[in-house]
């Protein structure tokens, strides 16, 4: 996520800075449980520095993003109480979705084929990372802790916009770098 994010910034507006935290890495699964997604934006406030920003981004797995992201974020606001703005998006399905959706920009890279291309909706998938599984070469085999952080740094931002959920962590970080710039 910070080489996302990075990528991001500096493609929407070079101008910002973008110094991006460790990530607080929480099973998606306890952050929509009562108390969950408030406890993560906590830890998160507490541990930036002016004018920091908090994005919540979250595998949606089998829940649909457009209707729980909306309530995500009504919590995860109260939770920060105006301290810093907050953002809540939800990768449908899984993160890897988002490379799947920009497939051909990535094709030959950590193993995968060289013929590799986007299918006709990424973010149908279930099982985003076997995708990528079966698409890598006999020898390798796909690693999130390897190969995440190679593709994120690889994959064409643009192409993946494809992707509704990706298009809204676009829309999103534009929005964050726009209040970054009137700070």
């Amino acid at each position: 996520m910070p080489i996302l994010l990075r990528r991001l910034v500096s493609l929407i507006n070079p101008a910002v800075y973008a110094d991006v935290q460790r990530p607080i890495r929480q099973a998606g699964t306890h952050l929509l449980n009562a108390g969950g997604i408030e406890t993560a934006v906590e830890l998160a406030v507490r541990g930036l520095r002016e004018p920091g920003i908090v994005l919540i981004v979250i595998d949606s797995d089998d829940i649909c993003p457009k209707e729980v992201a909306p309530k995500l974020l009504v919590r995860a606001e109260r939770s920060a109480a105006g301290r810093r703005p907050v953002s809540v998006v939800l990768a449908h399905r899984e993160f890897e979705c988002w490379f799947i959706a920009a497939a051909e920009s990535i094709a030959g890279c950590a193993g995968l084929r060289t013929d590799l291309k986007s299918p006709e909706s990424p973010e149908s998938i279930r099982g985003a990372k076997e995708w990528l599984r079966k698409n890598m070469l006999s020898c390798r085999a796909y690693s999130e802790t390897i190969d995440q952080p190679s593709l994120a740094n690889k994959f064409d931002l643009n192409a993946a916009r494809r992707a509704p959920s990706f298009d809204k962590m676009y829309r999103e970080v534009e929005r964050l770098c726009a209040l970054a710039v009137a700070v």
